[in-house]
């Protein structure tokens, strides 16, 4: 039907018309906004190329966009001229002008409206879903460069029989393809239809054919392009169900094929697919038919037997062929299962050995001996003592430690033993809340980095229950020798920072007075340049960038300063751990980050939300200490990368560590020049790598089911595991996993590890216990060792050991008396350790008492077959538990020759008598008539006076002794 135009019209009304000048001062507000707009595009976009430069990534920033843009622009001119053009056939194959019916006089009044606009509303329209379709294609970059850059794993699925490859890089394309195709070919379909519709092409009222031949023809093409891209969806589908999650009762979660798959739903997927094709060619067909009959009786039978074949017949195998005898059919899957989901978590080599539990040995003596080899066992608990790092070293309100410390390995600087040893450390890092006074320039000029690291022996306590400190003071000395000690770069650093400029800033203070400093680490983006201001003055909402006189020749902005943010940003490609570590390495203080290349796409390996595997006690009481990538499913997952962040400068370093990970490969051909070759980490470095803890949570969850190897065994459930709730605290949250330098069975010599303990799905007593060894330098880094306990005895879990802890009644005295006043008791790490065939536990106690605001080690307890010690020190206990004194062990290193506290018989009358106060004052609460306030008035000020005897005593005792602190 041809357009009808409008009749004519009558002079325009000048009424009310704006002025010349209101007219110009609208254009010029409007002029302004657009470029208002087109700015704050701009500074978002030239910031990032500055930082990327900054940090010489720039070949990401730019492979990135350019990928980006590309996809953008392909995909967006592919839908708008998928869309466009099928709105133009469908304008041409409008049928001619005929009589009018009152459906078409109602549609004339729109086919007269949109006359004059035809062409700005057709590019309107595609304009509008190519810029939808896009940017959905910009955000698949990932999905693009995996594609063109995947190199194969050399493995093949059991199914199929094609490389693992395919299914991690090829079909997630594939699938994006298939979808932009689906919504094409949708968009284009309803597209033509309201357009053959608006000119006549379509009737739905109108007497007569509902159709025209041309517009028949039209539509069943595009009927027939959806049909034959549901053929393709079908045949992706066969493929997809090797990656096909299902919750599978006997197993839990489950990815791959079963039974019912490969024998009801592969075949009905290629009985589908040759359905589809059929019909989609019936609907070319009317091309030449010009009849709807046949592709509709086609379209309706693909349904039926999709509903048939796809559904009901795979539920009918399931209820009367696999059910019957799930085990035997299913048995074959599950072994195929097993298999790839331990090949895919690096767990198929993990070693698991029978353990008997209990100890063969009746000689104390060589117990006692051996229990000082099996471990460098560490009573200072990093996630407990870092309020007396602050409170001991803090040394100003505008430094900080961050919550959890880290446990490192160094050599002490006297060389004592020849020997690394499990060192406690944590840097004073930048802490805004704690400067003087907060305005724009002391948070950004002023006061712009941490100072020094801090350090004490894992393994020590002083005579007060303090850290021992290896590395300490302002500016900080002892065993790490010389290094560079402003932190510009740390975990707690998320401001940004203006240095280098006329504006001085606060470098440390000691007994000379305040030192300041100006940043010659070279890092940061240049504000010289107007534009530059401009941009970050935008960028970060702060006019002041822009005038302030404290930026001039020199300033440099830093930002995006912690350590995980710097390799995200580098290499977004990565999931990064959520635990950073700082070293000293040749002269610096670096940043270690653990970073993993991940896939969702291992055929039958199980997939695993990472956010939930390594969630612990230590994630839930901390939000500081992050879990990685929260949400995301992944069925394959390698450490693959060491990266590097300089706390003074900034810079990043990418090293490959996994060499094998064709990810890690994949993406490395996508950023040529990112990733530095394993040669280069120093040995220097080397010795501070270690095994990350998120890799081994995930992992000891898969172990969990996956140590069976069996799939009978597998499929009864019967020997499934569970990580233990943490028992020291009340999160119930898992026992975070600790390090620790031990030595397992089959080892000669201790080894810095990391271990975790694994108890009966539901019950709490001890089914094995788990280490992988985590020295870098070492041929059996990353080795597994699974020591399995027997089923048919039982053996005391973490949280029975801890109950047998706090039920024993001379312990519980002791910590209500250690509790006395106003005290806090914090247990520390619950630390298991294998000896001579069965397990000693050792666990820290602290006390945060009177006005101490930090913890101090009091005493430790220890545990082995049912025997137990509370002590002040560790030899204290483990002398008690074993009944003897090490006859080989040189003096406990606790920093003094003090005796124990135990031995000043002044302390324990004191103690005796703040019993019998507590008891007193217990009595008289429990009295018959009621409360005795009066008395419980009175036993509490003999508890404390009491207590604070016992305290003088011990520092009398203290500053007595021959020893001094280190």
């Amino acid at each position: 039907m041809p357009d009808r135009g409008g009749g004519p019209t009558g002079p325009r009304i000048r009424a009310g018309r704006p002025t010349r000048g209101v007219r110009t001062l609208l254009m010029t507000l409007g002029v302004l906004a657009v470029l208002g707009m087109a700015f704050t595009m701009f500074a978002g976009f030239w910031t990032d190329w500055l930082w990327y430069r900054s940090v010489h990534y720039s070949s990401v920033f730019t492979t990135t966009l350019w990928t980006k843009i590309g996809l953008f622009f392909v995909f967006g001119l592919l839908m708008a001229v998928a869309v466009g053009l099928n709105i133009w056939i469908a304008h041409r194959l409008r049928p001619p002008l005929s009589a009018m019916s009152m459906e078409q006089q109602s549609l004339d009044r729109y086919r007269m409206g949109i006359a004059p606009y035809k062409k700005w509303l057709l590019l309107a329209v595609t304009a509008l879903v190519g810029l939808i379709a896009g940017a959905s294609a910009a955000g698949q970059w990932r999905l693009w460069l995996m594609w063109v850059n995947g190199v194969p794993f050399h493995q093949k699925d059991p199914q199929f029989h094609l490389d693992v490859s395919f299914y991690a890089f090829d079909l997630p394309w594939y699938r994006f393809l298939l979808g932009f195709g689906f919504a094409a070919a949708i968009l284009s379909l309803i597209a033509a239809a309201l357009t053959h519709y608006l000119y006549g092409g379509l009737r739905l009222t109108s007497p007569g054919a509902r159709a025209t031949a041309a517009a028949t023809g039209h539509l069943s093409v595009l009927l027939g392009i959806f049909v034959a891209l549901k053929a393709v969806a079908y045949w992706l589908d066969r493929y997809g169900l090797a990656v096909k999650s299902s919750d599978f009762k006997a197993t839990g979660n489950w990815t791959g094929l079963r039974y019912v798959d490969a024998n009801a739903y592969l075949p009905a997927k290629t009985i589908l697919f040759c359905i589809a094709v059929i019909c989609a060619l019936l609907f070319f067909a009317t091309l030449w038919r010009r009849t709807w009959q046949l592709p509709v009786i086609g379209f309706g039978l693909m349904v039926l037997s999709a509903i048939l074949i796809g559904g009901l017949y795979p539920a009918i195998v399931q209820k009367f062929q696999v059910q019957p005898n799930e085990q035997a059919k299913e048995a074959p899957y599950v072994q195929k299962n097993l298999k790839a989901t331990r090949e895919a978590y690096g767990i198929d080599d993990a070693k698991v050995t029978e353990y008997s539990g209990q100890s063969s040995t009746k000689d104390t003596t060589k117990l006692r001996d051996d229990a000082n080899d099996a471990a460098s066992i560490r009573i200072m608990d990093p996630n407990i003592v870092s309020p007396t790092f602050q409170q001991l070293q803090q040394m100003k309100n505008y430094y900080a430690f961050p919550t959890n410390l880290d446990v490192d390995r160094y050599s002490a600087k006297d060389g004592k033993n020849g020997k690394d040893q499990d060192t406690v450390i944590g840097l004073r890092e930048l802490n805004l809340d704690g400067i003087p006074k907060n305005n724009w320039i002391n948070d950004h000029f002023r006061y712009t980095h941490g100072y020094g690291v801090v350090a004490a022996k894992g393994t020590a306590a002083d005579d007060q229950g303090q850290p021992v400190f290896t590395e300490s003071d302002m500016p900080s000395t002892g065993d790490l020798g010389t290094y560079e000690q402003r932190i510009y770069y740390g975990e707690k650093t998320t401001t940004y920072s203006i240095v280098g400029g006329p504006q001085q800033e606060i470098d440390y203070t000691d007994n000379n007075g305040e030192k300041t400093t100006s940043y010659q680490g070279g890092s940061g983006v240049n504000l010289d340049n107007p534009i530059n201001r401009a941009a970050y003055a935008v960028a970060f909402n702060e006019p002041q960038i822009l005038y302030s006189g404290a930026i001039g020749k020199g300033s440099r902005i830093l930002y995006n300063r912690t350590p995980k943010e710097r390799v995200e940003a580098v290499a977004p490609w990565l999931t990064i751990d959520g635990d950073a570590y700082p070293a000293v390495v040749k002269g610096r203080i670096q940043w270690i980050v653990d970073a993993y290349t991940t896939s969702n796409g291992y055929p039958y390996s199980s997939r695993t939300t990472l956010g939930d595997t390594t969630a612990d006690s230590l994630t839930a009481a901390n939000n500081n200490r992050a879990v990685v990538a929260q949400q995301n499913q992944v069925n394959y997952i390698r450490n693959s990368v060491k990266a590097t962040v300089d706390a003074y400068t900034g810079e990043v370093k990418l090293y490959q560590w996994d060499t094998q990970d064709p990810v890690l490969k994949t993406w490395m051909k996508a950023f040529p020049g990112t990733v530095q070759p394993r040669s280069a980490i120093s040995g220097d470095l080397m010795a501070h790598l270690r095994y990350p803890q998120d890799l081994f949570k995930v992992q000891r969850e898969l172990l969990t089911r996956y140590h069976v190897t069996d799939a009978q065994t597998f499929l009864t459930g019967s020997e499934v595991w569970q990580v233990p709730d943490d028992p020291t605290n009340k999160s119930g949250s898992a026992v975070p996993p600790y390090y620790l330098s031990m030595k397992m069975p089959d080892q000669t010599q201790q080894a810095f590890s990391l271990s975790t303990t694994f108890t009966p799905n539901g019950r709490d007593s001890l089914s094995a216990f788990m280490t992988v060894d985590s020295e870098a330098g070492s041929g059996d880094y990353g080795k597994i060792r699974i020591l399995k306990l027997p089923t048919s005895t039982t053996v005391d879990g973490p949280k029975q050991v801890q109950s047998q802890f706090n039920s024993e009644q001379d312990i519980a005295a002791a910590i209500r008396l250690l509790k006395g006043g106003d005290s806090d008791i914090e247990y520390g790490n619950l630390l298991t350790v294998p000896l001579d065939g069965g397990l000693i536990y050792v666990e820290p106690v602290y006390v945060r008492g009177g006005g101490l605001k930090y913890p101090l080690l009091r005493k430790v307890l220890v545990t082995y077959e049912g025997r137990t010690a509370f002590e002040n020190t560790l030899d204290a206990a483990l002398d008690k538990v074993f009944g003897t004194t090490a006859s080989t062990t040189p003096p406990p290193d606790t920093g003094t020759t003090k005796p124990p506290a135990s031995a000043n018989p002044t302390v324990q009358q004191a103690l005796s008598d703040a019993q019998k106060a507590f008891d007193a004052g217990q009595q008289a609460l429990q009295n018959p008539n009621g409360p005795d306030w009066t008395a419980y008035d009175k036993a509490q000020k003999d508890l404390k006076a009491a207590l604070k005897r016992a305290a003088d005593a011990e520092a009398k005792a203290g500053k007595s002794g021959t020893g001094s602190k280190s």
